[in-house]
């Protein structure tokens, strides 16, 4: 038989019970109907009517069992789509609830003296050829690595950071400021040590990193920001306006995102920070390995607030 053929042939076991069912009466029906006897010109039809209803109640019974298999599975396929719609509206509406930060929009100001660098955290490739981790350090680390990946979007952190430090730009230039970024496209191979020092070679009055956090706990959220510590051994004498800058930065931050504050951290191994030769700040965004952050960081409504966040914080850090 033909594979056609023997799909045609399949039954569903529902309209077999059906079906056995059906037989079982005819069968009933008919041995009752042979056991009749005539007893005084009557006749006796009384176990053909028994085996009649009995058989009725077996076929309601399996009707009414089907019935009810039928209605659970609508009321959980109901109950599921139901489930996924409310989901989809909570992602969508995720950023809709954070009211848009208008700190100056559209509006130009007298241009500033103060120039600021942006680097985007990152590139398109990592490279792990090594170089020294702050002027004539001995520990050496990989020039530059690709970064991290949203764990429900699947943006890469790369990207986040590049389109972020893009709009940053704009914003810094709108209020005034001469703005230069370390990369404006992914396929680049600039190391930590060159952003540092591209920001010496255009006279920048602070040098700003943009990046994206991780971690192995889904549940950690929030944004923060890394500066020297006072016992830095490259750059301790930038340690007190960098954490100033950094404390600007991520309070402004976070009161124009929501974002949870989780404050300045000092570090005295990043190379970025011990070859800059001007305060220095990085700010950690959000946590991509966080599902319900990584989704807000790319809602558009929201990044527009942490640009005006950032940019709120280097005024405040200025004193504009």
């Amino acid at each position: 038989m033909d594979e056609q053929r023997k799909k045609r042939s399949v039954v569903p076991n529902q309209k077999m019970k059906l079906i056995l069912c059906f037989l079982t009466i005819t069968c009933f029906l008919f041995t009752g109907c042979a056991k009749q006897t005539v007893s005084g010109g009557k006749v006796e039809n009384g176990t053909a009517s028994q085996m009649g209803q009995l058989a009725q109640k077996e076929t309601q019974a399996v009707i009414d069992k089907i019935a009810k298999e039928k209605a659970e599975a609508e009321a959980a396929k109901k109950a599921k789509e139901e489930a996924e719609a409310q989901a989809k509206k909570e992602q969508a509406s995720a950023g809709s609830q954070v009211p848009k930060v208008e700190a100056i929009p559209g509006q130009h100001r007298d241009p500033n003296s103060a120039v600021v660098v942006i680097d985007p955290g990152h590139q398109l490739r990592g490279d792990s050829a090594k170089e020294p981790n702050g002027p004539g350090s001995s520990t050496m680390k990989a020039r530059v690595t690709s970064g991290a990946t949203g764990v429900a979007t699947k943006v890469a952190e790369y990207v986040m950071n590049l389109n972020v430090s893009l709009k940053l730009k704009t914003e810094l230039e709108n209020r005034g400021y001469t703005v230069y970024m370390t990369r404006s496209t992914h396929d680049v191979n600039i190391s930590n040590k060159e952003r540092a020092e591209y920001a010496t070679s255009v006279g920048a009055d602070i040098a700003v990193r943009i990046h994206g956090n991780g971690s192995s706990n889904s549940s950690v959220r929030g944004a923060e920001t890394y500066a020297p510590s006072a016992k830095n051994p490259y750059v301790s004498h930038l340690s007190k306006a960098s954490i100033s800058l950094s404390r600007c930065i991520i309070d402004a931050y976070c009161q124009a995102t929501g974002f949870k504050n989780r404050g300045v951290f000092t570090s005295d191994t990043m190379t970025g920070i011990n070859w800059s030769t001007v305060p220095v700040t990085i700010i950690e965004l959000g946590y991509m390995s966080n599902a319900q952050e990584d989704r807000m960081m790319q809602d558009e409504t929201i990044q527009n607030n942490m640009v005006q966040g950032i940019a709120n914080g280097i005024d405040k850090y200025f004193g504009f």
